[in-house]
């Protein structure tokens, strides 16, 4: 493993220098799952959770946390977004959630879609809460990323 580029010689910690990389497009994808009961989904798909748009409003507030990611995690730096989308499907066992996050820049843009991934299914959670107590947040994870020093998945 490398070593932690938010350490200092010291151990310090502080924001990572990016100020000599190129700008280049980046991309990162992000996904997780709000794994709910069959009775959750069916009150979701008949329009009749009590606080309304469910899924509509959680896509909505995923990508405003998307946003606001460097206010949240300390060391991100702030990015000019040019893109974000998240999209929620109901599945048999809950929601899946995926987000995508564009921007031109220095850094990659991982965090912010895991931000709008855990904000809207933290979201989905608190706006369906009422009807299903068992609700669990599951498997959020990066999965794919480009630009910059590497791609990940790499093509094969």
């Amino acid at each position: 493993m490398s070593e932690l580029s938010h350490l200092d010689a010291a151990g310090r910690v502080h924001m990572v220098d990016v100020s000599d990389k190129p700008d280049t497009a980046r991309i990162a994808s992000a996904r997780g799952r709000l794994a709910c009961a069959p009775a959750t989904l069916e009150i979701v798909r008949e329009g009749r959770a009590p606080k309304g748009a469910v899924i509509a409003t959680a896509e909505l507030a995923g990508i405003m946390a998307a946003k606001q990611t460097a206010n949240l995690i300390p060391l991100c730096h702030p990015l000019p977004l040019s893109r974000v989308s998240v999209r929620i499907a109901m599945t048999d066992l809950g929601f899946d959630i995926v987000g995508e996050v564009k921007t031109t820049g220095k850094t990659g843009v991982e965090m912010e879609a895991l931000t709008a991934v855990s904000v809207a299914a933290l979201t989905l959670y608190d706006m369906l809460k009422a009807v299903d107590k068992a609700m669990r947040i599951e498997a959020i994870e990066v999965v794919a990323k480009s630009g910059g020093k590497s791609d990940w998945p790499t093509a094969e």
